[in-house]
């Protein structure tokens, strides 16, 4: 592994350099075992902690087949599905990873005893399988987490409909948040070269999932004035949600749970900001009821906020918590476009508001590799911003997919794997200096868009 690092910290390292280098036997991965997915049995999920699940270990080393490639990897980060993984909600990972190593002889490598997590990576191509064109040792890439096999007819207009496309890292093995990641070719996009390896990396899965829901054709797709209620606006989705709004002329109404979470919003650019917590918004009066005075108060205070103006999008992730709420705030026409459920996966809305006003559900999962390039490129021009509060060592993943669990984090949460510190990595400076401000000010949680 050192003869690898030291080719990756070096400026004038070439293809042949990466080519010639040794592959280790092993590397270090954050892994969950297939042994301990009973341990969290009869608790209750906001009470199951990562850190006694997520382990820090030797796996060897997978070679690349047709159509893959080997990544080291400088940085990653933790996403809301490393979490569910590691407290093995709704179920255990396990199970995807044995229906995929039926599909062929190649996947049946991916069901093991343990699951290497993560879903991002920035990092250095090492090697590539038979029919990989496009990608050679030594591009720096990051990673788009969708593995789709495309076989299938019904993947060849969104890839996201392919019956087997897997979440890389989530329902597949060998992800990211290790010193060594196995990709298909078709996941590797080139590294926006401004940023460094731990802001690199913390886009990729929120940004692109992010673009496809708001912006794509496949969501809600998004214009110029388009009203957007965005539950969540300061964390790892919802905030790149606010920047894609700000930069498409669209007007963000910022819904977020604390004073300090309106503020990095405010200092986004976003001008409407409702703070659930200072305005005691309390959509359900206990478990199995909510209260349609409160959705009615909230689109009181949304009105205010626009000038008298309904939603026009609700960009929708909380789930159980807010649907019934998303639903009613919604202009006559309108769209509520939603993925993830992170606080419940039972929904309930009241159905007159939705078909009596001719409003769309529309469900959203990740992204193509179309809108996950473009979300990529809108990163590389200095459009849209890293936003990452918080770095951790590889050895530190379990505290970091805790901070997640608990939402005790702003933006994303990076994790270093070989690069030995933050701050390497750039190699477009004047592109950095150029947008500095912005980047520093989003990495503290001030950010303004520029």
């Amino acid at each position: 592994m050192d003869e690898i690092i030291s080719a990756l910290l070096c400026e004038d390292a070439t293809p042949q350099d990466f080519a010639a280098v040794p592959l280790p036997d092993s590397y270090r991965g954050a892994v969950v075992r297939k042994e301990d997915t009973g341990m969290f049995e009869a608790m209750d999920f906001a009470d199951k902690d990562p850190r006694k699940s997520l382990h820090l270990q030797d796996v060897p080393v997978p070679m690349p087949s047709a159509g893959e490639a080997l990544v080291a990897v400088m940085a990653s980060s933790v996403n809301y599905n490393t979490v569910w993984s590691s407290v093995f909600e709704p179920l255990p990972t396990f199970g995807f990873l044995q229906r995929y190593a039926r599909l062929s002889p190649a996947a049946a490598r991916h069901d093991l005893p343990y699951h290497v997590l993560g879903s991002d990576l920035a990092g250095v191509v090492l090697r590539t399988g038979p029919g990989v064109n496009r990608w050679k040792a030594g591009d720096r890439v990051v990673a788009h987490c969708l593995s789709v096999e495309l076989e299938s007819a019904d993947g060849h207009g969104d890839t996201m409909l392919d019956p087997e496309q897997r979440i890389w890292g989530f329902e597949t093995n060998f992800g990211g948040l290790a010193e060594i990641a196995l990709v298909k070719s078709n996941q590797l996009m080139p590294k926006p070269e401004h940023l460094t390896w731990e802001e690199a990396a913390a886009p990729g899965l929120v940004n692109s999932t992010a673009y496809r829901q708001l912006v794509s054709r496949n969501g809600a797709g998004m214009k110029q004035g388009d009203n957007v209620l965005i539950w969540g606006a300061s964390g790892g989705l919802g905030s790149y949600a606010t920047q894609l709004a700000l930069a498409g002329g669209a007007n963000p109404i910022c819904v977020v749970s604390s004073g300090q979470k309106a503020d990095i919003c405010r200092k986004m650019g976003a001008e409407a900001v409702i703070d659930r917590s200072a305005e005691g918004y309390r959509f359900w009066k206990d478990e199995q009821t909510q209260d349609p005075r409160e959705w009615k108060r909230l689109g009181a205070r949304i009105r205010e906020l626009t000038g008298g103006e309904d939603v026009d999008i609700v960009f929708e992730h909380p789930g159980r918590e807010t649907f019934g709420a998303s639903v009613y705030v919604t202009r006559k026409g309108g769209t509520i476009v939603t993925c993830a459920s992170t606080t419940g996966f039972r929904h309930e809305y009241d159905n007159r508001y939705l078909w009596m006003s001719l409003k769309r559900i529309t469900g959203s999962h990740f992204a193509n590799y179309r809108e996950a390039w473009e979300a990529n490129r809108l990163i590389a021009k200095g459009r849209i911003h890293p936003t990452l509060s918080k770095v951790y060592a590889l050895e530190e993943t379990g505290q970091a997919a805790y901070d997640v669990h608990r939402n005790l984090h702003q933006g994303k949460v990076g994790v270093l794997a070989l690069a030995p510190e933050e701050g390497l990595g750039v190699r477009d400076p004047e592109m950095r200096e150029k947008h500095i401000d912005a980047i520093n000010r989003f990495r503290e949680g001030e950010a303004k868009v520029s």
